[in-house]
C-alpha cells in the first residue's frame, strides 16, 4: 500500500519518530570536531565511496534548527540522535570541547521546546581516533574511557534526556568493523574480531554502571538484528545459520539477558577472548530500562569451506531489494521480536530504533514519490500492530532516517531518508514518505 493510514490504529501512548546520528549528518569538520577514526578511515583510498568522506555531511551542526522543524512538522512525537565522543572529548579523553557541547546544549534545548522527546545514543561509531589508534575497541580500556565519557555525558544533559542508549549496532562496531573489515577501522581479523565483541558489551556495561549513579531510569542499548534463514536444508547449511545467528544475535542477547555467551560460538572464540571475560559478564548483564531493536533485512546462510574461523557465507535470495541490495522481509521482524521477548527480554520494554529502506531517490519537478518506502514502513507497522494485539511491550518505532546522509563505506550514494538532501546546495526536500507520515500522525 501507498499509505500509512495504519498509524492511526497504534494505541494513543505509542511513540512515532525518526532517527540520525551525528557522524553521519553533523558534518564532523565543523565545531572544533576532534578527528573520529571515520575520518581517519575516510582517508584510505579506496575505503568509501569515490573516497567520500562526513566532514560536511548535511551541514547539520549549522542547519540543526531547521531539521528540527520538519520533525515537528510532520507530527513526530520522538527525536533519536546520538551524541559525538569526538566532538565533546576531542582526544576521547580528559579536555572538553565547549563548542560540542554548545552545540548539543542548543539541540536539545529546541527538541524539548518543539515538545519532542529525546532518545539519545551515546556511541553511533564514531571513536576517537586518539582511541583508535590506541587499539579502539581491541583494547579494554577504551571501555573505561567510554564509562567516563558516559559520566559526563550524564552530568551535563542527563536531566533532559527522556532516553538513553549505550551503544548503536554492538555487532557493526565488532563483526562488520573488525573482521567483515567494511566499516572503520577496517581490520580483518579474527583476534580483533573476538576482542571487540566482547569490548563493546564490557562499555555498555561500565556506561549503565556511570549513569546509574546518576539515577536515570530510562537507560538501554540498540541491538541491529538480522533474521538468518539455512540456504538450503542441507546439515552444513543449518550449522552454519545457527554460527550465524549466534555471532549476528544471540552473542548480545544471551551476554546482555542471561549473563553469558552462547555455547557454539564460545567455543570458536575462547581462545581470543580477554582473560577477564567471564567475570565481566556481570557488569555487562546488569538489567536495562528498555532495549532498541534496528530491523532492515534477512540473511540467507550457507557454509563456506574457505571461512576456516566461523565457517558461513551469506548467499543472496530471491525476494525484493532495497538500494543497498537487502531483501525486504518483514515476517523476520515478527520471528526475531517474539524470540526476543520469549527468551530473553521478557516484560521489558521494546522500542523500535531503527527500520527503513535506501531507495535511488530522484528529484523530478521539485518532488520525489518513494511509495516503495511507504509501502516498506507500511508492511512493518502491521508486524508491530499484530504483535500489539498479542501483547508484546512495544513503545515506539523510529523511521530511519530523517535526512539522506552519509551513508559509511557507501558514501552519500544510498538515501535512506524521508527528506532528500541536495548535497550541494544542502536543500531539504520532503519525500512523498515524509508527507505522508505527517498526513497520519497530524489526525492521530
Amino acid at each position: 500500500m501507498n499509505n500509512l493510514g495504519i498509524i492511526k490504529s497504534f494505541p494513543d501512548d505509542f511513540l512515532f519518530g525518526v532517527a540520525t546520528s551525528s557522524y553521519q549528518i553533523e558534518g564532523s569538520g565543523f565545531g572544533s570536531c576532534g578527528e573520529s577514526h571515520w575520518d581517519a578511515f575516510s582517508k584510505k583510498n579506496g575505503m568509501i565511496f569515490q573516497n567520500q568522506n562526513g566532514s560536511k555531511a548535511c551541514e547539520h551542526f549549522f542547519r540543526w534548527k531547521q531539521d528540527l522543524e520538519l520533525i515537528k512538522d510532520a507530527g513526530f512525537s520522538a527525536y533519536r540522535f546520538s551524541f559525538s565522543w569526538p566532538r565533546i572529548l576531542p582526544s576521547g579523553k580528559k579536555i572538553i570541547n565547549n563548542e560540542g557541547v554548545e552545540f548539543y546544549d542548543r539541540l536539545i534545548d529546541h527538541i524539548l521546546e518543539l515538545d519532542i522527546k529525546t532518545f539519545a545514543t551515546l556511541y553511533h561509531w564514531d571513536l576517537p581516533n586518539c582511541l583508535a589508534e590506541n587499539g579502539g575497541w581491541q583494547n579494554r580500556d577504551t571501555a573505561e574511557y567510554f564509562g567516563d565519557y558516559s559520566e559526563l555525558i550524564i552530568k551535563k544533559f542527563g536531566d533532559r534526556l527522556f532516553s538513553i542508549a549505550t551503544i548503536n549496532e554492538p555487532w557493526c562496531v565488532s563483526w562488520l568493523s573488525h573482521y567483515i573489515g567494511e566499516h572503520a577501522p577496517g581490520i580483518k581479523d579474527k583476534d580483533a574480531a573476538v576482542k571487540s565483541m566482547h569490548n563493546i558489551l564490557l562499555a555498555h556495561g561500565k556506561s549503565l554502571s556511570r549513569m546509574r549513579d546518576y539515577n536515570h531510569k530510562n537507560l538501554g542499548i540498540v541491538l541491529n538484528k538480522n533474521y538468518c534463514q539455512p540456504y538450503n536444508n542441507s546439515d552444513e547449511a543449518i550449522e552454519a545459520t545457527s554460527i550465524c545467528d549466534e555471532i549476528y544475535n544471540l552473542w548480545f542477547d544471551e551476554a546482555l539477558f542471561n549473563g553469558k555467551y552462547p555455547k557454539k560460538t564460545l567455543n570458536i572464540f575462547e581462545k581470543y577472548m580477554p582473560k577477564e571475560f567471564e567475570d565481566d559478564l556481570f557488569e555487562i548483564s546488569k538489567p536495562i530500562d528498555w532495549i532498541g531493536i534496528n530491523y532492515y533485512t534477512r540473511s540467507l546462510v550457507d557454509y563456506d569451506k574457505n571461512d576456516k574461523f566461523v565457517k558461513f557465507k551469506q548467499k543472496r535470495g530471491n525476494l525484493e531489494v532495497t538500494d543497498m541490495g537487502w531483501e525486504i522481509f518483514p515476517e523476520g521482524l515478527e520471528f526475531l521480536l517474539k524470540r526476543l521477548k520469549s527468551h530473553y527480554s521478557k516484560n521489558t520494554p521494546i522500542h523500535i530504533t531503527e527500520n527503513g529502506m535506501a531507495r535511488n531517490d530522484k528529484l523530478e519537478n521539485g518532488s520525489i514519490n518513494d511509495f516503495e518506502r511507504i509501502s516498506f514502513f507500511d508492511n512493518h507497522l502491521k508486524v508491530l500492530l499484530k504483535l500489539i494485539s498479542e501483547g508484546m511491550p512495544l513503545k515506539s518505532y523510529f523511521a530511519w532516517s530523517l535526512l539522506d546522509n552519509f551513508e559509511w563505506a557507501y558514501g552519500y550514494a544510498k538515501r535512506f531518508g524521508i527528506v532528500y538532501v541536495d548535497y550541494s546546495s544542502q536543500k531539504r526536500t520532503p519525500k512523498s514518505s515524509y508527507k505522508e507520515f505527517k498526513r497520519n500522525l497530524s489526525n492521530k
